[in-house]
């Protein structure tokens, strides 16, 4: 089915127009005897005048016709190049049916054209599924010859609508024709929303004499309107789009800088509890050290045994210290003051306070609170640091940048012969052992030592010479790894 042919004498010959555009009858070509000399223009093959049952003049291939791209469009895709050819005559243009470009590189479904050869547009029926990439690709060929292009579509939702100008037609008034329903836009306040529904001649006489143009949105388009890359709108909106703009961004900057000054006045309250604080932490850390001193020079260890002896995890919080703080600590004498809300102080060798281990959330307060929120705080597990940390946030007790927290990796607990092996490795003999201690994967340098060190009460030290355990005091002297892999145990 087509609307458009060419005549051997009259040249182009039209259905849809009263005079066949050339000011013939239908009747010349109509059940004509004999038939019309008319070819298509796309093909050149014989082509004969029908009309529908409903009246709908049409050209249509004779049989044995080749495989046609004007033979294959629908009568729906027909109808609407008629719809779109009558509305830019009456937005009042001159307008053709299935117009080649040049070199045939493509065909206009209407070429509306202006009357003093100002500008030339097609006019785009596109009902069947395309690519963004497609049609993008064809309005950018016609581009190049100097004709655009508006691409319409009466599908629900087109999902290439906007990539290209274009526009979603309705026809739920179908007296009135089609109109446009999607794509055109006016802007208010802040937002694009829809503008009222327009017909088609309407439209075009806009588009025509330049009172709506394609423009790509920048802020925002109201629902239910989807975020269409291009619109057709009146300058006028595109001028107050600019306007909320330069507005909108002077707003910005305002508020960036007010909040800018909120900031640098919140971080000087920060700075300056930063300091109250560092110096009543520093009075709890001197109280802790003379607490500690006293308790000392009492011996009153009593509890600091118990919490050597009972608390699983002290051993390697120890080790930690010393191998990732390079602070040698014991369990202190004061173990047991309330300023330690029941955690277990580990002491440098000056008996000053490095880390508290496992201290109860609970009883954080006063005193307390303001010794543990300057120190590293050691739980057993990863779960009680957890749980530590969830509780404290509950409380009006919280330093300002947060409790220094970290775990080990506790073992089980339980009698030491319940996991005395059954058969232990042989001892070093040696005159002079050549060590290494074997932490975790890695073996570091060691050496004799006159008293046992944190790391030596978690971990052992083996003589490389005869692979004997060895069971005298030992210290690390050095932090880098002799090797990543531990060999078999001997």
């Amino acid at each position: 089915m087509a609307f458009r042919a060419v005549h051997q004498q009259w040249g182009t010959v039209f259905a849809h127009l009263p005079d066949l555009g050339c000011g013939q009858s239908w009747e010349t070509v109509w059940k004509a005897r004999p038939p019309a000399p008319i070819t298509c223009d796309e093909c050149r093959h014989p082509m004969h005048a029908k009309t529908s049952r409903t009246g709908l003049r049409f050209f249509a291939h004779a049989p044995g016709a080749p495989t046609c791209a004007l033979g294959l469009e629908s009568v729906a895709h027909h109808l609407l190049k008629l719809e779109l050819a009558g509305a830019a005559r009456d937005a009042g243009a001159h307008a053709e049916l299935e117009v080649p470009g040049p070199g045939g590189t493509w065909r206009a479904d209407v070429l509306a054209t202006d009357p003093a050869g100002a500008w030339k547009t097609a006019l785009e029926a596109q009902l069947a599924p395309i690519t963004g990439a497609d049609i993008t690709a064809r309005t950018d060929r016609m581009r190049a010859d100097g004709v655009t292009s508006i691409w319409f579509s009466d599908r629900p939702r087109p999902p290439w609508l906007g990539t290209v100008p274009s526009v979603r037609l309705t026809t739920e008034n179908a007296d009135q024709g089609p109109a446009v329903a999607e794509g055109l836009v006016k802007f208010s306040g802040s937002l694009w929303k829809p503008a009222p529904q327009v017909a088609v001649a309407d439209f075009l006489h806009w588009v025509f004499t330049g009172k709506v143009i394609p423009h790509t949105p920048r802020a925002r388009l109201a629902y239910p309107l989807r975020q269409l890359p291009q619109v057709f709108t009146a300058p006028q909106y595109i001028k107050a789009e600019d306007a909320y703009l330069v507005e909108d961004e002077r707003r910005t900057r305002i508020r960036e800088a007010h909040l800018a000054t909120l900031r640098a006045a919140q971080e000087k309250k920060r700075d300056e509890i930063r300091a109250k604080n560092a110096i009543s932490r520093a009075k709890a850390l001197d109280a802790a050290t003379e607490a500690e001193q006293a308790a000392r020079a009492a011996q009153t260890g009593r509890l600091r045994e118990v919490a050597t002896r009972f608390r699983p995890g002290i051993g390697q919080a120890l080790a930690k210290l010393a191998d990732e703080h390079d602070v040698t600590a014991t369990v202190g004498w004061s173990t047991g003051d309330p300023r330690y809300a029941g955690g277990v102080p580990l002491v440098d060798e000056a008996g000053v306070t490095a880390a508290v281990f496992d201290p109860d959330p609970g009883r954080v307060r006063g005193g307390a609170f303001r010794l543990l929120a300057g120190l590293l705080l050691i739980f057993p597990s990863q779960t009680s640091k957890r749980r530590f940390e969830k509780a404290t946030k509950r409380t009006k007790y919280k330093p300002i940048d947060g409790y220094r927290t970290d775990f080990v990796d506790s073992p089980p607990s339980g009698p030491a012969s319940s996991r005395t092996r059954a058969s232990s490795p042989r001892a070093c003999t040696c005159t002079t052992p050549q060590l290494v201690a074997r932490i975790q994967n890695a073996e570091y340098p060691a050496e004799p030592s006159d008293q046992m060190g944190p790391a030596a009460a978690l971990f052992r030290a083996v003589c490389r010479a005869c692979g004997g355990k060895y069971e005298k005091p030992w210290r690390r002297t050095g932090s880098t790894p002799l090797n990543q892999t531990m060999r078999p145990e001997q």
